[in-house]
């Protein structure tokens, strides 16, 4: 029976439990050099103790902060080591001022913790790291793999496989899936072609077979059938793929076996999470979205006849269309007028819209003397109070939090290919765009740039960090227009 190798956080359970360890190490020491005494024969120390444990368990898992750890140089560790430190200590802190327990802690104790975590954190990481790494000491019992090769590619996909320092196999041959009469490859031998390499396999001691050859080779799939007969676990490999950053995966559909390719995946427990924290957004951004419409709405009737909201067709996730809401800032007769005003457009291609000056918003206009005046409609606008009602969308479904600005319907007829990965998740009130530069960048392809980067590195903690890094945006109104 073939032991599939884990994946994600799972094969990184040792350092996982490793670093929550010495947290809790790190923590006992803080506490003992600031009362000493003991953390958890106190219930008031025992408590953090034990949520500091869900806390690092929190962000291990949902920032994946053990992903390539044995693959990081020191360099990056330091980094991603400092960065799950300051995550820790922020949702801790965070932690213990919803719940008005911060005065009853120790501020130093916190503050040691921290310091303590990251650099005994670092070092246990690199020490653990060398004694799993450099003196090749392995957790399971390695084995034997065949690999199926040409002659002219053996060379290149052996020092490939002799890379991953976590691999569970040891390449104990090769096979050509041409004539070549090579002996060996780099100290490995040859010890089969395709014609003999079921016999020679039948009789020999393999667990595995690597097959990286021409899956229109009659010979190549009759080997394959042949280890299926064996019971031997064969891994093919898929050259049409060549990006890194996607995501492969076999699952099953119909009851027939697929390969799935994704530029990124998330979990049913991932989407829940995401869902239930839009909902409550939702409401809470309802909620304000209410008190906004009630105090501007009068200013805005009084100012442009018309409807307080504004309800736009945007295309939504995979191409789905939805209505969009927001406080109105424009005159009614807006999206008339944008074929008047399309050579003014900041954003050269057309895929999106931009002006430095939209006469369109309701209160802007140029005077005789050439002086630009402004009013509500681009108060509110450089406010963002005009997407508020975008949380009715959250709420309904149709939107997220954190996601894809999603196009007007004339932006979306004209994306090209690459374009159209920006709607393979829902749209979002605001996402990477908005929070590196938002209008301040006119260049379509940069913002396609950022948000295939948000999606294909999505979590949960980018979404929190996101979160945050708008609500600096808000109050500074970089990038608003």
């Amino acid at each position: 029976m073939y032991k599939r190798n884990v994946q994600g956080w799972a094969k990184n359970i040792g350092f996982m439990l490793l670093d929550m360890i010495c947290l809790q190490v790190v923590y006992i020491v803080s506490v003992y050099i600031r009362h000493s005494f003991f953390a958890y024969s106190y219930p008031l120390y025992k408590t953090m103790g034990i949520n500091l444990i869900l806390v690092d368990a929190i962000v291990l898992l949902f920032n994946d902060s053990m992903h390539e750890v044995l693959n990081r140089g020191y360099y990056i560790e330091i980094v991603e080591t400092f960065k799950h430190s300051i995550l820790v200590f922020a949702i801790t802190t965070i932690y213990m001022f919803a719940t008005q327990s911060g005065d009853a802690y120790s501020r130093i104790i916190l503050f040691l913790t921290f310091i303590f975590h990251f650099l005994f954190g670092y070092l246990t990481r690199i020490i653990c790291k060398i004694v799993v790494s450099k003196l090749g000491i392995k957790f399971e019992k390695q084995n034997n793999m065949l690999v199926v090769t040409s002659a002219d590619e053996a060379e290149a996909i052996l020092e490939k496989l002799s890379k991953d320092k976590t691999a569970n196999y040891k390449i104990t041959g090769v096979i050509f899936s041409d004539d070549s009469k090579i002996d060996n490859i780099n100290g490995i031998p040859v010890v089969a072609n395709l014609d003999s390499a079921a016999d020679y396999i039948v009789r020999e001691w393999v667990d595995s077979v690597y097959i990286d050859a021409s899956i229109s080779d009659k010979k190549v799939v009759e080997l394959m059938d042949k280890c299926t007969l064996m019971a031997i676990p064969t891994h093919y490999h898929v050259k049409n793929f060549k990006h890194d950053e996607i995501k492969r995966f076999s699952e099953q559909l119909g009851g027939t076996t697929v390969l799935t390719t994704s530029i990124s995946f998330a979990s049913p427990f991932q989407l829940f999470i995401k869902r239930v924290f839009d909902i409550f957004a939702g409401i809470i951004g309802s909620i304000f979205a209410l008190i906004i419409i009630a105090v501007v709405g009068p200013i805005i009737k009084s100012k442009s006849p018309g409807p307080i909201l504004f309800a736009q067709e945007r295309i939504g996730k995979n191409g789905k269309r939805f209505k969009m809401y927001k406080i109105r800032s424009m005159h009614i007769d807006a999206e008339d007028r944008k074929k008047e005003l399309i050579n003014e457009n900041r954003v050269k291609d057309g895929m999106m819209f931009k002006l430095d000056f939209d006469p369109r918003i309701i209160g802007n206009e140029i005077l005789p003397d050439g002086t630009k005046k402004t009013g509500i409609g681009e108060f509110i606008r450089k406010t963002s109070l005009d997407e508020f009602p975008q949380f009715f969308n959250v709420l309904g479904g149709s939107m997220s939090t954190v996601g894809t600005r999603p196009p007007t319907v004339d932006e979306y007829e004209k994306y090209h290919f690459h374009h159209r990965a920006r709607m393979s998740v829902k749209p979002g009130i605001t996402g990477m765009w908005q929070v590196n530069g938002r209008s301040e960048i006119t260049d379509f392809e940069e913002v396609v740039k950022l948000d295939t980067t948000y999606i294909a590195n999505w979590s949960l903690i980018l979404d929190l960090k996101i979160i945050f890094k708008t609500i600096g945006v808000l109050f500074t109104h970089k990038g608003a227009m």
